[in-house]
């Protein structure tokens, strides 16, 4: 059985979760880039739409119900031996308080500036951050 980001490229998704000009990051507790912090999200399902997996992904993992999703960029990493391609998406809008909802996978959480931003960040996130700057 072939993995996907193992055997050949994955297809992944990601959140930046934005709030009064903070930005939510979760601890990796698992590779690829274990003990980095990273915005929420996963793999894409086959026949799922990149968007709704980033939500499904990004609600499962925070406990927060998403509003609208933007489109922010595209962030393609080889990193831990694995090879993903990720549609990154922007939420502004995230109804509730977010909670470790998988303490194996992402034991730690915060909000943070966007200039305080806590290291090491997970190269999904760096890029996300990067978008989000408009650089």
């Amino acid at each position: 059985m072939s993995l996907p980001g193992l055997d050949f490229p994955g297809v992944g998704c990601g959140v930046a979760i934005l709030r009064e000009e903070t930005l939510l990051l979760y601890r990796r507790a698992r590779p690829p880039e274990a003990g980095h912090w990273s915005i929420v999200g996963g793999k894409v399902d086959h026949m799922e739409r990149a968007a709704d997996a980033a939500r499904r992904e990004a609600e499962e993992e925070s406990g927060l119900v998403l509003g609208s999703l933007d489109f922010l960029c595209i962030s393609e990493q080889l990193v831990d031996g694995q090879h993903w391609l990720s549609m990154i998406y922007r939420a502004l809008d995230a109804a509730g308080e977010p909670r470790v909802m998988e303490p194996e996978t992402l034991p730690e959480y915060g909000w943070f500036p966007l200039d305080a931003l806590p290291q090491p960040l997970s190269r999904f996130a760096a890029d996300a951050v990067k978008a989000l700057r408009g650089a």
